[in-house]
């Protein structure tokens, strides 16, 4: 057995993309992963396994020049297809995409859409003060976490950026910060940092669904409002948000993910909720330094965001039937326009999301034909027409990722594959189209 040490290795197992990883492969497989991470020693572990069919038609492994040819018809035959995904995907691979998606003249749609695509919706409304997770670590006295929770979602988070590493302006660490989790009063036991159980200083619960509401307090208070019939809680969080040196708000889906196209009656909000949240912390800037982060879940969701937004003009929902780009969210996001039953085929760059589509955009992806990219080791819940098994970004194949702020990272090839590469897939259905 043949062990292959590698390190400063960028890990694509959250948004956060740690890029100080050390780990080793022996014959392919992960034998060992530091600083301890079971998010991403998964995120390596599942995406390594060998033997799968690099192509396959109808479930039944096939060559990879049958398949393209089939799948190329299938795209010439639509009427109007959708491209959706990207996430799990590097910069190459998602310019790929937005360059077939316009020459089919279809829809394309990123994960975002079905998570933090209100909140891109609420800083393109009233902007965003935000700033790299290299600044928190360096100058964040104060750390508030609101509507999500850092020791599930990014393991490492709290280690590495916001809570406990020393930085320049911060230099006991931990004894120097204090930090705060904002959230659903019915969730207060699942709150901790990290996995080990770090607890916050405070804890300021928010009944289900008044997010709002608890916003608009503090921002009445910051203008010298009236206070009566505040939470003692809030209160206290606004005293250490006027009284730092530099504070900072991570939030999560708690607060952006009752979007206007999901969701019953009455909360329909998570752009508001996330317009509201922007707004106090632009105002905070009056009288301190504060900026505010979305914690993204996917590996390179920010990359998409960004490819589409310098190929289109937008970062998601983005229809090309028209010759030009047109933005819509809740018309063309593909939630909407599978439910609706507008779209006749589907080609998925990751079907990771897949699940959390409505009912009736399930049922219509069912339906119609569909084309699947995705990695070995995954398990679609759906039976696509033509799956092609890629190369694992990070693993197999070199690219470019953006970390959850925006920064881009080289990932690194390890491994030998002959499993193609999203890019290379999309590249050869663009010609053969």
């Amino acid at each position: 057995m043949v062990t292959q040490p590698w390190t400063n290795v960028p890990c694509p197992g959250c948004g956060c993309v740690c890029d100080d990883v050390r780990l080793a492969l022996a014959d392919g497989e992960l034998i060992a992963f530091d600083p301890p991470c079971e998010l991403g020693a998964q995120w390596f572990r599942r995406h390594g396994e060998r033997g799968a069919p690099a192509a396959q038609i109808a479930g039944q492994p096939a060559s990879l020049g049958e398949s393209l040819d089939r799948a190329a018809a299938l795209l010439r035959a639509a009427d109007y297809p959708l491209v959706y995904g990207l996430s799990r995907s590097t910069t190459a691979g998602q310019r790929a995409a937005v360059a077939l998606a316009e020459r089919l003249g279809g829809a394309i749609d990123t994960t975002a859409s079905l998570c933090h695509g209100p909140s891109i919706m609420a800083l393109q409304e009233v902007g965003e003060v935000t700033s790299t997770l290299g600044e928190v670590r360096n100058r964040a006295d104060l750390v508030v976490f609101w509507g999500c929770h850092p020791a599930q979602s990014h393991p490492r988070h709290a280690e590495r950026y916001s809570v406990f590493p020393r930085g320049r302006y911060v230099p006991r660490g931990r004894e120097g910060r204090t930090v705060v989790m904002v959230g659903d009063a019915t969730q207060v036991h699942q709150w901790r940092l990290d996995p080990a159980g770090a607890r916050p200083d405070l804890v300021v619960p928010v009944p289900p669904g008044e997010d709002f509401e608890a916003l608009s307090q503090l921002r009445t208070m910051l203008r010298g409002g009236s206070s009566a019939n505040v939470p003692d809680e809030l209160r206290r969080l606004l005293d250490l948000m006027q009284g730092c040196r530099y504070g900072v708000v991570f939030f999560g889906l708690g607060i952006a993910e009752t979007s206007m196209w999901d969701g019953p009656p009455g909360r329909h909000a998570g752009h508001v909720n996330v317009a509201a949240l922007l707004q106090l912390v632009a105002e905070l800037n009056a009288v301190t330094r504060f900026t505010a982060r979305r914690m993204r879940l996917q590996g390179d969701v920010s990359g998409a965001d960004n490819v589409m937004c310098w190929q289109t003009g937008y970062p998601f929902a983005v229809d090309m039937s028209r010759g030009y780009p047109r933005y819509n969210p809740g018309e063309f996001t593909a939630s909407e326009l599978l439910a609706s039953r507008q779209t006749d085929l589907c080609l998925l760059v990751g079907a990771e999301t897949v699940p959390y589509f409505p009912a009736e955009a399930r049922e219509h992806l069912q339906a119609i034909p569909t084309i699947l990219l995705d990695y070995p080791g995954t398990q679609p819940a759906l039976a696509p027409t033509v799956r092609f098994t890629t190369s694992v970004y990070g693993l197999h194949s070199a690219g470019t990722a953006y970390r959850m702020d925006n920064v881009p990272l080289t990932l690194r090839a390890m491994l030998p594959s002959q499993l193609p590469s999203d890019e290379w897939v999309l590249g050869e259905l663009a010609r053969r189209l």
